[in-house]
């Protein structure tokens, strides 16, 4: 098959936009519990009516300082209440939001904003505050910083401005009206602006909602978000929570809080990268171990895949369902447990999952339900639903979305979620979209019979992270290769849980490099665990990174004993490095970097 198309649940809007979702349902419902926020150890609930209301009074403030219709104003902060909060009072404000990661450099920054336009800009801390401050240009007059109660501080600068100014603000907004600027990596380094509408969001969450609605619209269902709300996924499930009535809650601190927030909370489906699933198997298992149950937990995982392969085939053997009941006791419950309790299914993207562990969390009771798409579609092009899953595959279509293979192999997007186009950049639109309107991917899959979606490989150089994120390789490794003594480098990561890089030496520098540090016979071969020439590669480690965020920047490298050349196959006759062939003959040394 080379093409599917699924229906949509309910049709691109032609009229409304996102402010309608809170408005609404303040309305219709106004003790609804929509949100919580953090209280001491506990949680402070959020009704629809409240929401609101909190909403209403942070656009008027920002209407107070000027914000006017169309205007750019970013958010860089980790995920939190406050953006969602601000998100909708932007939109509430006619204008239009700019994420911008928390851990991104100032390079960026300044990048973003001045591209952007942005008028203004919320950062989470004062220390962020101190980064963004020298790289800032004239047009953006504000800062605000989250910590220092910035709810309440726009809320008194507005006090003056009347809801019917609110409400013709938002009611000019259509679905056709741009709602985010969304920046991504892209293959020559500087990061694209993503145009998203409204009307983008809307078919997207609720065709989302409707497909997944034992998930969302789940009597008593709730979800803590800890991903970033500055990427497009965790945007798409804020949304779509608002959108379904859904309770939400934030986790602002992955390492030091979800443990304890998810025990508190304890939601009914997650979303999640990879990497989290990678991170609760591999805890649990070197638990077990250190408590000698390694055994066991071997045993129970083993298990617990083939209990979600017999139920592929339709029939599970009564021995395999008694060993998994036992395992259930045992191991399954407190991974569940550890989860919150509650949660029976989670959504994963940003990275592929993997066969394996996709049938381990389906035999341990949480169905993890993987997905495919790109900030270009709004986040999930295909989504696999618990009435509609295979795993190792990333679903099909999401309703109202054609799925088509081209010739090459190459995933092409078409339907209401796909982006209006790249923002101020026609030469990167022309080369996306095709005549006949299907978004080029980049990525490389097929259909099978069904229209479940496989993804096979990657067309362009991106790399995605185990963690989900994206992560250019031209720009560290332009800078990497300006030091004196760098011949080729290639940067590495796909599917791993940092980037690490393959660096080669210049032959004809080195000579004097040996002479200068006393050397003498030294080769490049017997130089490649040279502590002084590790260090001075370190520095030009350290320069490349200044370009990007930590989560982009380079961890670990290796110098390799030969160079790249077009004899040895490495490169092209214009001097381009083959990433496949590097890939290919120097697999031990890439996987001893993630060893």
């Amino acid at each position: 098959m080379t093409e599917f198309f699924q229906p949509a649940l309910e049709p691109a809007a032609t009229a409304g936009n996102l402010t309608n979702l809170i408005a609404e349902r303040a309305w219709f419902e106004p003790e609804r519990i929509m949100l919580s926020r953090p209280l001491g150890e506990g949680w402070q609930p959020v009704t629809a009516r409240e929401l609101e209301a909190e909403v209403r009074a942070t656009a008027k403030g920002l209407i107070a300082v000027g914000v006017q219709h169309g205007d750019r104003v970013a958010i860089m902060a980790r995920t939190r209440y406050e953006w969602t909060i601000l998100d909708f009072a932007i939109w509430f404000a006619g204008g239009v939001t700019v994420p911008i990661y928390e851990t991104s450099s100032a390079e960026q920054v300044d990048w973003i904003v001045n591209d952007s336009h942005c008028v203004a800009i919320i950062v989470e801390t004062p220390q962020l505050r101190d980064l963004v401050t020298p790289v800032l240009p004239s047009f953006t007059k504000n800062v605000w910083t989250m910590t220092e109660n910035v709810l309440a501080q726009l809320a008194y600068l507005g006090r003056d401005i009347s809801d019917a100014e609110i409400d013709k603000r938002r009611n000019a907004l259509t679905p056709d009206t741009l709602a985010t600027l969304i920046y991504t990596s892209g293959t020559t380094g500087r990061p694209k602006g993503v145009q998203l509408t409204h009307g983008n969001f809307l078919s997207e969450c609720s065709n989302v909602v409707m497909g997944a609605a034992d998930l969302f619209m789940k009597p008593g269902g709730s979800t803590l978000l800890f991903l970033p709300v500055a990427h497009v996924f965790g945007r798409m499930v804020q949304i779509g929570s608002i959108r379904a009535g859904l309770h939400l809650a934030h986790c602002s601190d992955v390492l030091g809080r979800l443990s304890t927030d998810l025990a508190s909370f304890k939601p009914t489906f997650v979303l999640a990268v990879p990497r989290i699933f990678e991170k609760v198997f591999n805890g649990a298992e070197a638990k077990a171990t250190a408590g000698g149950k390694g055994a066991i937990f071997a045993k129970a995982a083993n298990t617990a895949i083939e209990y979600s392969q017999a139920l592929d085939k339709g029939s599970v053997p009564i021995p395999l369902k008694i060993k998994h009941a036992l395992f259930d006791r045992l191991v399954y419950s407190k991974i569940r447990h550890g989860l919150g309790g509650r949660v029976e299914a989670a959504i994963s993207g940003g990275a592929p999952l993997g066969e394996r562990l996709g049938h381990f969390y389906r035999g341990a009771g949480i169905r993890v339900l993987e997905g495919y798409g790109l900030t270009e579609t709004t986040a999930g092009a295909t989504l696999n639903l618990t009435t509609a899953h295979k795993v190792g595959s990333v679903g099909k279509p999401i309703p109202g979305t054609t799925i088509k293979i081209a010739d090459d192999g190459e995933v092409l997007i078409k339907g209401p979620i796909v982006m209006r186009g790249y923002w101020q950049n026609d030469a990167a639109n022309a080369e996306v979209f095709t005549n006949d309107g299907y978004f080029r991917s980049g990525d490389l899959g097929r259909l099978d019979e069904e229209g479940f979606l496989y993804i096979v490989g990657r067309k362009k150089e991106l790399i995605v992270t185990s963690g989900g994120k994206n992560v250019a390789p031209a720009v560290l490794e332009d800078r990497l290769r300006a030091h004196p003594l760098i011949s080729q480098c290639i940067v590495v990561g796909d599917n791993k849980p940092y980037i690490a890089a393959l660096i080669t030496i210049d032959q004809d520098a080195i000579k004097g490099w040996i002479a200068a540090n006393k050397k003498d016979g030294a080769t490049i071969a017997n130089l490649t665990n040279d502590p002084d020439l590790i260090a001075v590669i370190q520095t030009a480690v350290d320069e490349a990174n200044k370009a990007v965020s930590r989560a982009e920047s380079i961890r670990k490298f290796t110098i390799l004993p030969v160079d790249f050349t077009i004899a040895g196959g490495q490169l092209t006759a214009k001097l381009s490095v083959k990433r496949h062939v590097v890939a290919q003959q120097f697999a031990k040394e890439i996987e001893a970097l993630f060893a």
